[in-house]
């Protein structure tokens, strides 16, 4: 196995323990799954209709992160194509492993909330979104980024520089100015779930 495959491994295993315990403390504090607004028109795998629960509120519906199904090929291809860049291997795997809801931690910094496709339309949303944020980059002349997390101070991110996969603050239009881990695995193993 290569170092990049062992890496790949390392960060699924954390990202899938870190839902787990999220789900686990939201479930020991409120006892129940975390709800959200149920949208016929924004639909999700994430949507739980058990009846294990106790009901969910008027016009809410239980969730929890869910694992993307293989099937589904979800893809940044036509990102990289578009910029005519590689993304970082573990911006890719982190997008395209869960569909869930923000799930909301703890750090060293404070207080983020981690950031996911919440469906397949949202995937392209999303893949909108960092193209926007790596084109503005561009035109400030500054280090390619892709953010995956937003933080409680208002235009403060949490991201991964393409290059080296370290991950840093910034704030929206500014270079990262400070480091916080040299990986995606080791920032999210000392997260913290937080459950409101």
């Amino acid at each position: 196995m290569t170092s990049s495959n062992q890496s790949n491994e390392h960060l699924i295993q954390i990202l899938q323990q870190f839902s787990e315990q999220y789900i686990t403390a939201y479930q020991q504090t409120h006892g129940c799954l975390p709800t959200i607004e149920h949208d016929e028109e924004w639909l999700s795998p994430c949507e739980q209709h058990t009846t294990k629960q106790k009901p969910a509120p008027q016009g809410e519906v239980y969730w929890q992160p869910i694992a993307i199904e293989k099937s589904e090929e979800l893809s940044f291809e036509n990102v990289e194509s578009a910029l005519e860049l590689t993304l970082h291997d573990d911006i890719k795997k982190y997008f395209t492993l869960l569909y869930s809801e923000s799930l909301e931690a703890q750090c060293g910094e404070g207080g983020l909330s981690l950031l996911f496709a919440w469906n397949k339309d949202d995937f392209q949303r999303l893949q909108e979104n960092l193209i926007g944020h790596i084109l503005m980059k561009r035109r400030l002349k500054q280090r390619e980024t892709i953010f995956f997390a937003v933080t409680d101070e208002e235009d403060t991110i949490i991201s991964l520089d393409n290059e080296s996969g370290a991950v840093w603050v910034e704030r929206v239009g500014c270079k990262p100015h400070k480091q916080l881990n040299d990986s995606l695995a080791e920032f999210i193993s000392q997260l913290t779930p937080i459950t409101k």
